[in-house]
């Protein structure tokens, strides 16, 4: 199936690893150009050299008020285009309420939410019909998460919005979608399940709640990613997409 993505411009986040890298190779696999973004310059051009002269890498924090022009910026002067943008972000410290700091939840609020809300901002600012904005969320969305509650309290607001967002944009002609990944192998879910007392046993016991009985893998997240954001996708806007094996109760 042609996905339409040839020579279309897609800024990633946080794509140096894990799901937004698992993204963006997808996305060049299908002949798109991208901009991989990651807090530290190095890991950037890393991450882009790896994935193929198609990918630049560019140094931004999503926190950092100046990262979306910066992005957008990259993705016109590198390629000549913008055509959509993947809000990827690192998830939030794991800890319960009484456990959270003051500063966590306010690190954790500039980063996922609000230069989740800024990138959207501006990519929506720029963007022509056929654009396509989504959003790398959390299973969470539906249900919390034990030992997530920063994740939790954050996740299901962004997703109201990217829903808010899908509304206003939509007579536009643009796109707007979220991903919700549960348990993907990734670094992340491993040190997740590094946390217990016996990794091998929580496993065991989280493969048993997935109807197909395994975690999903990078690759297939991100070949979900490219599919919502091209154009084979255009008539999806303001849903949340499960990545999760069966994972999530009810339709």
């Amino acid at each position: 199936m042609d996905l339409g993505l040839k020579d279309r411009v897609y800024v990633v986040t946080g794509a140096t690893r894990g799901l937004g890298h698992a993204a963006a190779r997808e996305l060049l696999a299908d002949g798109a150009k991208v901009v991989v973004s990651g807090r530290d310059a190095a890991s950037a051009a890393d991450a882009a050299a790896k994935l193929g002269p198609g990918a630049v890498g560019v140094a931004a924090d999503n926190a950092d008020p100046e990262a979306p022009a910066r992005l957008i910026g990259a993705a016109r002067e590198h390629f000549g285009a913008f055509d959509g943008i993947l809000v990827s972000v690192g998830g939030p410290p794991p800890g319960f309420a009484a456990d959270n700091t003051d500063e966590q939840w306010t690190a954790a609020f500039e980063s996922v939410f609000l230069g989740a809300v800024r990138l959207a901002r501006a990519a929506a600012a720029e963007l022509g019909e056929g654009g396509a904005i989504g959003f790398v969320l959390s299973g969470s969305v539906y249900e919390p998460i034990g030992g997530l509650t920063i994740s939790n309290g954050l996740r299901p607001g962004l997703a109201g919005f990217a829903k808010s967002l899908a509304d206003e944009l939509g007579p536009r002609g643009i796109r707007v979608v979220g991903l919700l990944p549960s348990r993907i192998e990734t670094g992340r879910v491993r040190e997740l399940d590094g946390r217990s007392a016996d990794p091998e046993a929580t496993r065991a016991a989280n493969e048993a709640r997935i109807p197909l009985r395994r975690y999903g893998t990078p690759e297939e997240f991100g070949r979900t990613a490219a599919f919502l954001l091209s154009p084979a996708a255009s008539y999806l806007t303001g849903i949340m997409v499960p990545v999760d094996g069966g994972m999530r109760s009810g339709f």
